[in-house]
C-alpha cells in the first residue's frame, strides 16, 4: 500500500512538472504570435501610409501643372 502512494505521488509531480513545462511553452508561443501580428499590422500600416503619400504627391504635381498652364493661356491669351 505505501508503495503505491509513493508510485502515485512521484507520478502526481511528475505530471506537474510536465504542466508547468507544457504551460510555460504554450505562453511563449502565444506570446510569440502576439509579436508577428504586431510586426506585420504595423507593417501594413506603414505600406498604406506610402501609398498615399506617393498618390497625394503625384495629385498636387497634376494640379499644379495644370494650374500653370491654365494661367499662362489666360496671361498668353
Amino acid at each position: 500500500m505505501r508503495q503505491s502512494i509513493d508510485e502515485f505521488e512521484r507520478a502526481f509531480v511528475e505530471e506537474t512538472h510536465v504542466d508547468r513545462a507544457r504551460r510555460e511553452s504554450l505562453r511563449r508561443k502565444a506570446i510569440l504570435r502576439s509579436r508577428q501580428r504586431h510586426i506585420e499590422k504595423i507593417h501594413k500600416r506603414g505600406t498604406a501610409r506610402f501609398v498615399m503619400l506617393v498618390l497625394v504627391l503625384i495629385a498636387t504635381a497634376v494640379i499644379v501643372t495644370i494650374a500653370m498652364f491654365q494661367t499662362l493661356a489666360y496671361v498668353m491669351g
